[in-house]
C-alpha cells in the first residue's frame, strides 16, 4: 500500500529543517524495529499538525475519516468505551504521522488481555527535568540502583532513553500477574531503593516534598496509562528518538536523553544490534519477584 500525504514539506523541526515528509520517511524505515514495541497496543497520539513550535493537542480516540485499513480497538475507561488505534504496520505510523503525529505513546499491556501488563515501567527524570549532560548523572545512578534492586530478585530490565529528559527501566513481564499486583511490586522497589540511597532518591509524588531529590516514577503501571514508544520521536528540538541502550552504555560520558535522534539513530543501528531486540521473549513473573521482596521484609 502506498500512504498518500498532504503537505510533506511543511517544517516540523525548525531548527533542522526537518520536514512532515521526512518525519514519515524516518518512521516507515525504523517500522521493523519500532512495530514489535508498539505492536497491538492502544496508541496515544502526540500531534503538532503545523510542527512543534504551533499549537499541539494529545489525541486518544480514533476520528472518523481515519481509513478502515487502519486497526483499531474498542476500549473500556472509567465513563465508557473508547475506540482507539493500533499502530500494526508501517503504514500507520506514515499514516497518523501525515495526521500530525509526532510522538506516539503505547500502553503497557496489549488489547487482548488490558488488565495484564508484559511491561513495567521506572520513569526517571533528573530533579529539575532539565534534560542537560551535567545533570543526568542522578538519572543513571538512579537506573542502575533500580537495576540491582529488580536483579536481586532474579528479574532483568531493560534501559532506553525517553528522548525528552530522562531514562525508563523497563521489566518484561509474563502478563500472569494483574496491574494491582505489578504497582504494588514497582512501589516496593522503589522504596527499597529510595530507603537505601536516601540522601538522593524519594518516592514523594509532591514536588514539594521531594527535597531536590529524584524522583522514581512508578505511576505508568496502571491500566490505560501509556509511555512513549521505543524509537518514538519526541517534540523536541532535534527530533531526539527514545531510543533503548545497553545497560554498559549508562557509562558514556556523552550519554543522554536526547543522544539519539533522526539524524544519527541509523548510523548507530548500523554499529549495534538493538539492544530490546529480544525483550518480548524475556518475560518474568512480577508475583514471584513481589513474593520474594516480601519474605526478606
Amino acid at each position: 500500500m502506498t500512504v498518500e500525504l498532504d503537505n510533506i514539506d511543511k517544517v516540523f523541526f525548525p531548527d533542522s529543517g526537518l520536514t512532515k515528509g521526512d518525519l514519515a520517511d524516518y518512521y516507515r524505515r525504523i517500522a521493523p524495529m519500532m512495530l514489535p514495541h508498539a505492536k497491538d497496543r492502544p496508541v496515544t497520539l502526540n500531534r503538532y499538525p503545523d510542527g512543534i513550535d504551533g499549537v499541539h493537542f494529545i489525541q486518544k480516540a480514533v476520528q472518523d475519516h481515519y481509513p478502515d485499513w487502519l486497526d483499531r480497538v474498542t476500549v473500556a475507561k472509567e465513563d465508557g468505551e473508547l475506540v482507539q488505534p493500533l499502530v500494526n504496520s508501517a503504514d500507520a505510523l506514515v499514516y497518523l504521522v501525515g495526521q500530525g503525529a509526532i510522538a506516539f505513546h503505547v500502553t503497557l499491556s496489549r488489547y487482548d488481555r488490558p488488565e495484564h501488563p508484559d511491561r513495567l515501567i521506572f520513569d526517571l527524570d533528573p530533579p529539575d527535568h532539565g534534560g542537560d549532560v551535567d545533570d543526568f548523572a542522578p538519572v543513571v545512578a538512579a537506573a542502575r540502583a533500580v537495576r540491582d534492586a529488580l536483579e536481586a530478585v532474579d528479574l532483568t530490565s531493560f534501559v532506553m532513553t525517553s528522548g525528552s529528559s530522562g531514562l525508563h527501566v523497563t521489566v518484561p513481564l509474563d502478563r500472569s500477574a494483574d496491574f494491582d499486583t505489578v504497582r504494588e511490586f514497582a512501589q516496593a522497589i522503589a522504596e527499597r531503593v529510595a530507603d537505601a540511597h536516601p540522601d538522593e532518591f524519594t518516592t514523594a509524588h509532591a514536588k514539594n516534598k521531594r527535597g531536590g531529590r529524584l524522583y522514581l516514577d512508578t505511576r505508568r503501571n496502571a491500566v490505560n496509562q501509556t509511555a512513549v514508544a521505543p524509537y518514538s520521536v519526541r517534540p523536541k528540538p532535534g527530533a531526539p528518538i527514545a531510543t533503548p541502550l545497553d545497560w554498559d552504555e549508562l557509562s558514556d560520558r556523552d550519554i543522554g536523553p536526547r543522544r539519539y535522534h533522526v539524524g544519527n539513530i541509523f548510523r548507530r543501528l548500523a554499529q549495534r544490534d538493538c539492544p530490546w531486540a529480544d525483550i518480548a521473549r524475556r518475560g518474568q513473573s512480577a508475583s514471584r519477584a513481589l513474593e520474594r521482596l516480601k519474605a526478606w521484609a
